[in-house]
This record gives structure tokens, C-alpha cells and sequence, in this order.
């Protein structure tokens, strides 16, 4: 990583998948066969290199995108291994912002799982390469084909095997490459470290030369030597077809599927092959594109160290020994240790007082971080995730990482009052780590709200509190976080004039409120503030406080002090005093004027929709289904899973999933899975609404 960084050997890399495909056992042998680690832990055993937190290791999943190096055939990888628990998605999603490919890994018993199709679609929308690895294909049903088939049908129909399996199951011995047309074979007496080339079994030659076929027809179009050689019935060279699966995959018109089986020490060396023959380098990548914040226009950042410097921090996590590290992608020119860098969206100006590769939660000292690279930064105390960061010699904003929205609250309080100052530190700095985490104060209750992703996200904030920060807290049950909207349009005017420490103060401000149009909601705004009025009425300079006031009096809705949300609010008329009217007074009449305008526009409630996807043995989904119609959910598709399971996909309130887990237990005998995931905010039906405002204020 020092100034003769070779950008073209650099891959900077994911691992995504659904929970439990596999994602951080292929990621400790990939560290293994680099030679980084000389000895393999296990998730089952909980001494994996990448999930080093304690609640990972006693859960067996991951919670924290790790971020770990090694090097393969003289290529550096930079490699992240994501969650694949819906509740962390926001770890999937920052680190496909900064990545520049990504490799897949698919169960070759379950195939595309719920989150599967989830974080495939994450890293479509950054346009990130991949490749597809089914792994455990040792596991009893394993069914290569079926796997690729499904991915056809649900995430892209450009997946074709680069790799095909010797047996399936118990008998699963090795892997075919189509582009050498060898057999591999893995040593279990070195832990598959030493590998057999071999020709291919007589018994799958024939299925051999087909599925080689299908690969060539596929990717002849990505090379002209390739293609013409085809055509003509020549003699393909190795180095046109990997040409040519290099550019289809770079270009996301390709999709290389391989297979394997991590647990069992088999093809994951060719999986680290065609991680550096066919992902992309920084040089590869479409440049990265900011916009110039005064002028608004399109700047491209040239992948060169030499260029100013930009980059982006994608992630914060708070260190026992370091305190805040920010973690951060460099797109241009070159960081140095101890030089000072100025934050784009706050205008602060702070110093990297050191730079850090991490390999997990081990750490080592840089000197520099270089143009297509990624580290971590300490020292920094206002630099938060999603911040652009240069050297002060350009103007930019890269594009900040979308983020859900937390859709569940508990309350909590800490044990004895003499916590109660930690708790509160301690919170804030979560609340900086975590995009989707979120503290507030109830204004009716006084008490402390944490809200997250689900349950098992907060659950995880409230051990965190107690084992990193020494907190012990009381929670209270699991509460839905409502919204509020309204369904009328309303003007509402407000004059002030009041008399504030011996001054005079004036303002007149009259504005409309009207709810989003479909057009505006599908602009995926949640309010709009528009200036409908003339200087003569209002001078320009309280503009910006006006807007500002009106905006934020949308924090506080008239039925239970939520946000409130698909609002547009209009500025139509107002009045001011030369001698008296003042930014306060102005403030202070657009708040009360858009309160009473929120209690006249009809509010009502919104509740958070979640997707909810079964899988179940055929037997139960009568059952399941029936279940769900009396939560008021909508079945929007029912597909076959496998030959003995359904899949169930449905719109849920998330208020009537509560203990969901226990019924479709009995519901199924314990052998249906499901997961959850936010959909989206949907009005509460007014009997709904009118028993939910009882609890509410009953319990305020």
C-alpha cells in the first residue's frame, strides 16, 4: 500500500450473501491459502478471524463488515466480509458503495435466499461486478444446477458456470475448470492446500465439452479473437476466453459461476483465481463521479495518485484503544499521516493523525493511503459516515450510501442513576457508528427511545452497552415506529408580535400544506419546501431560517409528536418590519403556523410495511398463508422454493409480527424459515389508527 501501489493489481472486494452461505468460512480459507493465517478457525467453533466481536462469536454470525488484506499471484485483495443478517444490511450497503466487485455465495442446497435477492439488488443499484460461488456443495440436496437455474429467474439470466462439480454431496470430490478443461482435486491430509490437476473423469467429459459450449457461446461477443475463432471452428486460447469472461464481468453483462465447498477445503483457490483473472482493479471501474456543490456540475476523478485528493468515509467504528476510526475509500490523489484534510459536507477542517490497514480488528501503521485504496483514519472527531474528504484543491460531493430506515423502538434507562451521564455518552457514540440507529428523548414520556433495524439489532446495542461500556440497562417491550402524514390541504397563517427582552419583534408568514403527489413520492422525498413569494413581501435573508424552522416543526406531528412525513409546504404569503422583524421572530412564526396547519390537515398515522418471505415445506403453507391474512398482510407471490418447499412472499404491519418466530414454529413444526425486511410506510386504517392512539397516550 506505499506510493508504488500498483493500481492495476489492486481488487478491492465483498463477500455478500444470505446468513449462513457461508460468507466468513470462505473468507478464513481465503486468508489461509494467501498465507496470511497459518491455521483455519471455524464459525462453529468461534474463532473465525473476521467475526471478532464476542456477540458474533457466540451467535455464529456476523454483525460487523470486517475489512482484512492478502495477497494472491501478486495481486493484493482488499477484501470485506459483509453481514448477511437483514437487521446489518446498512454494513452490506456501505461497503458496496466503496467497493469495485463483488463475489456472491450462494447455499448449493437453499440457492437464492431472501437475502440473497436483497443484497444482489444493493449492489445493482452501484453497478458493483460479481462473480457467484455456490458453496456447500458436499451438504445432502446440494443441486449445482438448481442453484444457477434459480439464479437465472430471480437476480440475472447472464450467469453461466466457469466450473462444474466431480459428484455432489457425500461423494463431492473436486471441480472441472471449463476454461482448462482439468480436473482439480483437493488434498484433505494439507487441508486442500495441495491440489491434484488431473484430466476430467471419462463419465463427465461429454457434460464437460457441453457446459464448455454454453460458456463459449456466452462470452464470445466480449472478444473479437474469441469470437472469430468460434465462428470458424479453431483452436480457443485459454488467455481469449478469460479476455473475454474479464470484460462481460467488468462490464455487468457476465456473470462467472463457480463452485465448492469452503468447510470442506475445495475450490476455494479457484474461486481466489477468478477473483484476480476477472473482478476489476480501481483502473477497471467506470471513474468515480462527485458533483461541484456551488455549481452543481459533474466532476470525474481520475483513479491517480498524483491528482488532488478525494475520498469518501463509508463507515465509523469506535475503538477501546483508538476511539472513533473512520474508515475511508480513496478515490484521488494521496493521503498522508499527520497532513490535514478539509470535510466537503461540514466545511471542519481535521488532521489523520494516523493512517491504519485493518486486518480485522488488528491494525497496522501506513504511511500514506493511495488513490484505489482503503484504511482506516484516526484522530478525526467530526467526520461521520457518508462524508466527502479532500485536500482543500477541489470542490466536490461524491454520493452519500442510502440508508433504511429504522422501523423498531425500545425504551431504556440505565439500572442505577449514576449511569445515567454514560448511557447517554455511550448512546451518541453507537448513534455515530451506526447510520441506522437512532436515539431520541420522548417529549411526552421523557424517556430514552433507541429504534434500529429489528429486534435483534437493539438486541445487540443493549449488550454492546454492557460489555463495551460497562451499562447495564431496564429495556421496555418493542415498540412500532410510527409516522404521521396528513390527507388534507390546508393554508395557516401566523403573526408574531411580542415584546422579547426589551425589543420589539415582527413576522407574518402564510403558508399551504398539501400532501406528496404519487409523482413526487415515487422522487423518493420525504418533504418539500417550496418559496412561492417575492422579496417585496419578505426579504431573501430570512429565506433560509424560514425554510429551516418549517422543516423542523415536521419533527414534532400533532397525534404522538412523530415525524411527519409527505408533506409539501408552500411559502404563499407573509409580511415584515424593517425596525422590528427579526430571524427569531420568523422562526418562531413559521413553527406555530405549521403546527396548527398539521392539526387542521387531517393527520393520521403511518406504519412501517415489511416484506415477509416464508419457506416452507409444502405441507404448512395453507397454514402460514391463512396465518398471515389475519395480520393484515397481503401474499403478493407464491413460487416454488425447491421440490418440497414453497416460497411465501407478503406485506406485513410490522406491529403484528411481534413473536412471529414462535407461531410459525407451531405452525410448521419448527421446519419453516422466514425473514423480515422493511418495505416501505403505509397509512394505519382508522380503526387500526384509533386503538393505536389509545395505547399510545394511554401508555404516555
Amino acid at each position: 500500500m506505499e506510493s508504488d501501489s500498483n493500481l492495476s493489481k489492486i481488487r478491492n472486494i465483498g463477500i455478500i450473501a444470505h446468513i449462513d452461505a457461508g460468507k466468513t468460512t470462505t473468507t478464513e480459507r481465503i486468508l489461509y491459502y494467501s498465507g496470511f493465517l497459518h491455521k483455519m478457525g471455524e464459525v462453529h467453533d468461534g474463532n473465525t478471524f473476521t467475526d471478532w466481536m464476542e456477540q458474533e462469536r457466540e451467535r455464529g454470525i456476523t454483525i460487523n463488515s470486517a475489512t482484512v488484506t492478502c495477497v494472491w499471484k501478486d495481486k493484493q485483495i482488499n477484501i470485506i466480509d459483509t453481514p448477511g443478517h437483514v437487521d446489518f444490511t446498512a454494513e452490506v450497503e456501505r461497503s458496496l458503495r466503496i467497493l469495485d466487485g463483488a463475489v456472491g455465495i450462494f447455499c448449493a442446497v437453499a440457492g437464492v435466499q431472501p437475502q440473497s435477492e436483497t443484497v444482489w439488488h444493493q449492489a445493482d443499484r452501484y453497478k458493483v461486478p460479481r462473480l457467484a460461488y455456490v458453496n456447500k456443495m458436499d451438504r445432502l440436496g446440494a443441486d449445482y444446477e438448481n442453484v444457477i437455474s434459480m439464479i437465472h429467474e430471480r437476480l440475472t439470466p447472464m450467469a453461466k458456470p466457469i466450473n462444474i462439480p466431480i459428484g455432489k454431496e457425500d461423494e463431492f470430490e473436486g471441480v472441472i475448470d471449463l476454461i482448462t478443461m482439468k480436473s482439480y482435486f483437493f488434498d484433505p491430509l494439507t487441508l486442500g492446500a495441495e491440489i491434484h490437476q488431473e484430466e476430467i473423469p471419462a463419465h463427465l467429459q461429454e457434460y464437460a465439452h457441453k457446459q464448455r459450449e454454453i460458456l463459449l457461446e456466452s462470452i464470445a461477443e466480449f472478444d473479437d479473437e474469441l469470437l472469430t475463432a468460434y465462428i470458424e471452428g479453431e483452436q480457443i486460447k485459454e488467455e481469449w476466453i478469460r479476455r473475454a469472461i474479464r470484460k462481460g464481468t467488468i462490464e455487468n453483462k457476465f456473470l462467472p459461476v463457480l463452485c465448492g465447498s469452503s468447510l470442506k477445503n475445495r475450490g476455494v483457490q479457484l474461486l481466489l483465481d477468478a477473483i484476480c483473472d476477472f473482478l476489476p482493479s480501481p483502473l477497471d471501474v467506470p471513474p468515480c463521479k462527485g458533483i461541484n456543490p456551488k455549481t452543481k456540475e459533474i466532476i470525474t476523478l481520475a483513479p491517480d495518485p498524483k491528482a488532488p485528493f478525494v475520498g469518501l468515509a463509508f463507515k465509523v467504528q469506535i475503538d477501546k484503544y483508538l476511539g472513533k476510526l473512520v474508515y475511508v475509500r480513496v478515490y484521488s490523489g494521496t493521503l498522508k499521516k499527520g497532513s490535514s484534510f478539509l470535510n466537503q459536507t461540514n466545511g471542519k477542517r481535521e488532521r489523520a493523525s494516523r493512517i491504519l490497514q485493518m486486518m480485522s480488528n488488528r491494525k497496522h501503521d501506513l504511511n500514506a493511503l493511495h488513490a484505489g485504496d482503503i484504511g482506516a483514519i484516526s484522530g478525526c472527531r467530526f467526520l461521520s459516515t457518508g462524508d466527502t474528504i479532500t485536500d482543500g484543491a477541489i470542490d466536490i460531493i461524491l454520493e452519500r450510501m442510502h440508508f433504511p430506515e429504522s422501523v423498531i423502538s425500545v425504551a431504556i434507562e440505565p439500572r442505577t442513576k449514576a449511569d445515567q451521564e454514560a448511557l447517554q455518552n455511550a448512546l451518541t457514540l453507537l448513534e455515530d457508528e451506526d447510520p441506522t440507529f437512532n436515539v431520541r428523548i420522548d417529549p411526552e414520556t421523557g424517556q430514552t427511545l433507541i429504534s434500529g433495524m429489528g429486534e435483534l439489532h437493539l438486541e445487540i446495542i443493549v449488550d454492546r452497552l454492557l460489555r463495551e461500556f460497562n451499562v447495564a440497562v431496564n429495556v421496555g417491550p418493542p415498540q412500532v415506529s410510527y409516522k404521521e402524514t396528513i390527507t388534507k390541504t390546508v393554508e395557516c397563517e401566523e403573526t408574531f408580535m411580542r415584546e422579547l427582552n426589551g425589543k420589539s419583534n415582527y413576522a407574518k408568514v402564510r403558508f399551504r400544506l398539501s400532501p406528496l403527489s404519487q409523482e413526487e413520492l415515487d422522487r423518493d422525498v420525504k418533504n418539500i419546501f417550496i418559496n412561492n413569494i417575492s422579496p417585496e413581501k419578505i426579504p431573501p435573508e430570512y429565506y433560509q431560517p424560514i425554510e429551516e424552522a418549517a422543516m423542523n416543526a415536521l419533527n414534532d406531528g400533532p397525534l404522538i409528536s412523530g415525524t411527519v412525513e409527505r408533506v409539501k409546504i408552500e411559502l404563499i404569503d407573509g409580511d415584515y418590519d424593517p425596525d422590528n422583524s427579526n430571524e427569531l421572530a420568523f422562526r418562531i412564526a413559521t413553527s406555530i403556523a405549521i403546527s396548527k396547519g398539521l392539526r387542521e390537515a387531517e393527520p393520521v398515522l403511518m406504519e412501517p410495511i415489511m416484506l415477509l418471505t416464508v419457506i416452507s415445506p409444502d405441507d404448512f403453507v395453507g397454514d402460514i398463508i391463512a396465518d398471515i391474512n389475519t395480520r393484515r398482510g397481503h401474499i403478493f407471490a407464491l413460487r416454488k422454493h425447491n421440490e418440497f418447499q414453497q416460497e411465501i412472499l407478503a406485506e406485513v404491519p410490522l406491529s403484528e409480527l411481534f413473536g412471529y418466530a414462535t407461531r410459525i414454529r407451531s405452525l410448521s413444526q419448527g421446519r419453516a424459515i422466514y425473514t423480515l425486511e422493511f418495505r416501505k410506510y403505509e397509512i394505519v386504517p382508522p380503526q387500526v389508527q384509533s386503538s393505536v392512539l389509545k395505547r399510545i397516550r394511554g401508555y404516555a
